[in-house]
């Protein structure tokens, strides 16, 4: 923490005292927020009703902002205040300009936790792929949290701006952050990852450079490191791989997987019903969809 010039006149030794003590203040407050985020984090995965959490996330949103605004750049704050605008915009907002606003917000958070946590990472958004590529390969295992942060907002952004050639043409970037993670960390919270990836390769057609056959071998790792509890990974295996490849036998063996499957998983009950709301959508359209 910088002191300010009142204080340049006072000794060495009582301005460091000064400073230890309001670093060590902030520390704390750092690892109380972090603990709050997690608990309530935790609180907000295991909810079996949506529109409760609906109602009450933007609070909660509102308080990660302000714990950010302090102008100091804590990497956990920014993820978890990353994750929960990018959960929020793609679960619980139907307005696709609220969305996009919303998906960028989450974007800039990881944006700015991954310039926290290593410097030469603060332009990765703006770079070529080379010298993002160039960055992973010399990521380490204790820069994944970051990474994944990162990388899952970016997917979230590019999703949301999916008619933006501008977004679309930075698939090969954030595709790099997720895959750079993943080597690192591959069980990441139960296959997130590999969940990432699987959406990231099926966004475009194989004529635009997409790449199904290796979306679908990401889709069945998800499957199974989440050892077939997630049921998001089958509504978006469904609707991104099975919907793009035409293959009805799969995407309605899979919406009928997720919908038959207990939703009440710790960390997992939020996601699950909402995946299960989305796979009545699936199977509604299911047939005018492959007509």
């Amino acid at each position: 923490m910088a002191r300010s010039p009142a204080y340049r006149w006072l000794r060495i030794g009582f301005a460091l005292a000064v400073l230890g003590a309001l670093t060590a203040c902030a520390s704390l407050v750092d690892r109380a927020s972090a603990n709050l985020g997690r608990q309530l984090s935790a609180g907000i995965l295991d909810h079996d009703d949506p529109a409760t959490v609906a109602a009450g996330l933007p609070a909660y949103l509102l308080l990660l902002d302000g714990l950010n605004h302090d102008g100091t750049p804590n990497p956990t704050r920014l993820c978890l205040a990353a994750d929960l605008y990018g959960a929020y915009a793609g679960s619980f907002v139907d307005e696709p300009e609220r969305a996009k606003r919303l998906a960028k917000r989450a974007f800039d958070y990881a944006s700015r936790a991954a310039c926290a946590t290593d410097g030469k990472w603060c332009e990765l958004g703006k770079s070529k792929f080379e010298i993002v590529d160039a960055a992973m390969a010399k990521a380490t295992l204790e820069q994944a949290d970051a990474l994944f942060c990162l990388g899952g907002a970016w997917a979230g952004y590019i999703q949301a701006h999916a008619d933006d050639w501008n977004a679309i043409a930075a698939i090969p970037k954030a595709r790099r952050v997720i895959e750079r993670a993943v080597e690192l960390v591959p069980d990441y919270r139960n296959g997130q990852g590999q969940l990432y990836l699987g959406v990231m390769n099926s966004l475009l057609p194989p004529a635009y450079g997409g790449k199904p056959e290796l979306a679908q071998r990401y889709f069945e790792e998800a499957l199974t490191r989440s050892n077939s509890r997630n049921q998001m990974v089958r509504v978006l295996y469904a609707r991104h791989y099975a919907r793009l490849v035409f293959d009805q036998a799969l995407h309605d063996r899979l919406v009928a997987e997720a919908l038959a499957a207990d939703p009440k998983v710790p960390g997992m009950t939020l996601m699950n019903t909402l995946a299960q709301r989305q796979a009545l959508v699936l199977q509604a359209t299911s047939k005018d969809y492959f007509e």
